[in-house]
């Protein structure tokens, strides 16, 4: 086992196949284990800023804003205005 890991406690999670397949794709070696991109992902969403901490339900949006541009599901300022015909 990897050095880097000896610290820790380890768990089982349940996850489908295609979010296995996911997984198998970001790791840049076939048997490192799922530690590392799990927490590379884990890490993108921020935890607070100057003012404090997020609360587990606004770190979610945060996640759930980033798929969202991701995936194109955003409207530019131009769109919108069009749309209410301002």
């Amino acid at each position: 086992m990897c050095q880097l890991y000896d610290d820790y406690t380890y768990t089982t999670i349940q996850i489908t196949k295609q979010t296995r397949d996911k997984l198998n794709r970001l790791k840049p070696y076939k048997r490192l284990t799922y530690e590392e991109p799990i927490s590379a992902l884990v890490d993108l969403i921020p935890e607070g800023d100057d003012e404090g901490k997020y609360n587990p339900d606004f770190r979610m949006s945060i996640l759930h804003s980033l798929l969202d541009t991701v995936h194109g599901r955003v409207y530019t300022t131009n769109a919108v205005k069009k749309q209410l015909r301002l």
